[in-house]
């Protein structure tokens, strides 16, 4: 593995190709895997994700997860998409209370019933704070979401807000951990810009 590559997190769902394409779209190299000493020893992490949180959850238990943590102690860079996002947090409700990461405070609750469920689409980001992450991007940028849960209780690491039924945590982060609900990978220039911000963070470049 080069040193500047960004592992993606292998946990069996998603589609990683994709992630891994858009890295190098902007200038980085790729590797997926689900090989613990690879994923420990990496600077440069993103956990993707898509579907029910509990599956993925479980199957980030044990030695991934283990790994990852070794990885973040050591220095490393994360960024959780999509349910790789909602792990970061305490806790799901989604089919009952699972534990997450908590490496965010607040929980994964359900999005109101008001509106079309799943959130799937484009919408915006909004309330933009002024984070390397989110730097050159323009107000209130499109990304392209696909969820029906969402965090609350997460304002003290809130980076962006959106909107759909309530005001919803849709990027976070706290210290060298961060994340984004939507799928950057998907969102066009400025999900690309998103991922171009992390590599410059994880290179010390930021």
């Amino acid at each position: 593995m080069s040193p500047d590559s960004t592992v993606i997190v292998d946990l069996g769902v998603g589609n990683l190709g994709n992630v891994a394409r858009a890295i190098e779209r902007v200038g980085g190299t790729a590797e997926v895997t689900a090989d613990p000493g690879v994923i420990a020893a990496s600077r440069r992490l993103i956990l993707p994700g898509v579907g029910a949180f509990g599956p993925t959850r479980e199957a980030l238990r044990g030695r991934i997860e283990t790994a990852l943590r070794a990885a973040l102690e050591e220095g490393a860079w994360l960024l959780g998409i999509c349910v790789g996002f909602q792990l970061l947090f305490e806790a799901s409700e989604e089919f009952g209370t699972t534990d997450g990461l908590g490496l965010f405070p607040g929980r994964i609750v359900r999005l109101p019933d008001g509106v079309p469920l799943p959130h799937i689409g484009w919408n915006r980001l909004n309330d933009l704070a002024p984070h390397p992450l989110l730097s050159g991007l323009p107000p209130d940028p499109w990304v392209y979401f696909v969820h029906s849960f969402a965090p609350e209780g997460a304002d003290e690491v809130t980076l962006a807000r959106t909107l759909h039924g309530r005001s919803f945590t849709s990027v976070a982060g706290r210290g060298r951990v961060l994340g984004c609900q939507f799928h950057p990978e998907r969102s066009g220039p400025t999900g690309l810009k998103i991922l171009e911000n992390f590599l410059a963070l994880g290179t010390g470049e930021a």
